[in-house]
């Protein structure tokens, strides 16, 4: 439950990300990092420090920054592909994706993402609840929940992706073969597209 909220703050993060500063690092140069948004308007909410130590408690009992970190890296294998593809065919575009993608795990910065769980999860659920589930994952239930999520969910993914691709290609077979003149039409834009690249 709270792993799929953290991987939504991350997606949300990083579809909508502008730059902000952050404290200066180790070097003592300021560290530019994505903030979304809403973490804007949510941060702008006064947390309880009762609960907001709860709340943050509870993101490392249930192991959110090593989904966190893990959520991005997988994130960075399916994007890369697409990305390329994406890009006009070059000898340039691999050194551009690895150059992206270099710069894009350097601003990526873990922590500011548990910081954005912690409004969220305060707007979400309240003190009371937090110490549900404070209480809940330190059950052996809680603690198998969290040793089996994430290969629970990899399955569902996987098992949606090929269920969806099956069904798309199903859909796909049964409108060409209720409109001919579409099939005909992909045909003969094969053939164009074809004898074009020649």
């Amino acid at each position: 439950m709270n792993r799929r909220l953290a991987l939504i703050v991350l997606l949300a993060a990083c579809a909508a990300p502008v730059q902000a500063q952050s404290p200066a690092g180790a070097g003592g140069s300021p560290q530019l990092r994505t903030a979304a948004p809403q973490e804007l308007a949510v941060s702008a909410t006064k947390i309880d420090p009762g609960k907001e130590v709860d709340i943050r408690r509870l993101l490392e009992l249930v192991g959110t920054k090593a989904l966190i970190t893990q959520s991005l890296g997988s994130m960075s294998t399916s994007m890369r592909p697409v990305l390329t593809s994406s890009l006009p065919p070059g000898d340039y575009r691999d050194k551009l994706v690895d150059l992206f993608f270099a710069k894009f795990n350097a601003k990526v910065d873990v922590q500011h993402f548990l910081d954005m769980a912690v409004p969220i999860y305060d707007k979400s659920f309240s003190h009371d609840e937090i110490r549900g589930l404070l209480q809940f994952y330190q059950t052996p239930l809680g603690q198998k929940t969290i040793t089996v999520l994430p290969s629970l969910s990899a399955a569902l993914q996987q098992e949606g992706r090929k269920w969806g691709e099956q069904m798309g290609r199903q859909c796909m077979l049964e409108v060409l073969a209720e409109h001919p003149d579409l099939a005909e039409a992909i045909t003969e834009a094969q053939k164009t597209s074809h004898s074009a690249s020649r």
